[in-house]
């Protein structure tokens, strides 16, 4: 399930960035009108989207992926609540409704790369006898 979940995940960043150089979908900078982009953020997401396909490959990779995007998400998130890095130093907007939309991302990505029953491979079975 976790490797289809990262084939999903990276066909809706890669759907989402873009969607991103659709103008008409990015009125005044914001796609859908809520969520701030520009080209480098765009791209990022068709980054990460592609990452995700590949990680679709096996069950290492997908938690890999998992636990990448819990952890950049996360950064993100708190990066696009100060001021100073809204911007992520001027290179991508990460702010407003961003911001929530990368911690619920993060803890979505988290559960699935941490702590899921998928991302911990199951112990092997003890021999009998010896």
């Amino acid at each position: 399930m976790l490797i289809t979940l990262a084939r999903v995940f990276g066909a809706i960043f890669i759907a989402v960035g873009l969607l991103g150089f659709v103008p008409p979908l990015v009125p005044g900078g914001n796609l859908l009108g809520l969520f701030p982009v520009n080209a480098v953020h765009n791209l990022v997401h068709i980054g990460l989207g592609a990452w995700g396909v590949v990680a679709g490959v096996s069950l290492a990779a997908a938690v890999i992926y998992f636990r990448g995007i819990a952890i950049v998400y996360g950064l993100l998130a708190v990066l696009g609540l100060i001021p100073a890095t809204h911007t992520l130093f001027g290179l991508a907007p990460i702010h407003g409704a961003d911001v929530v939309l990368h911690a619920v991302l993060a803890l979505i990505a988290a559960y699935l790369g941490f702590f899921s029953s998928s991302s911990h491979p199951s112990k092997p079975a003890a021999h009998a006898g010896a």
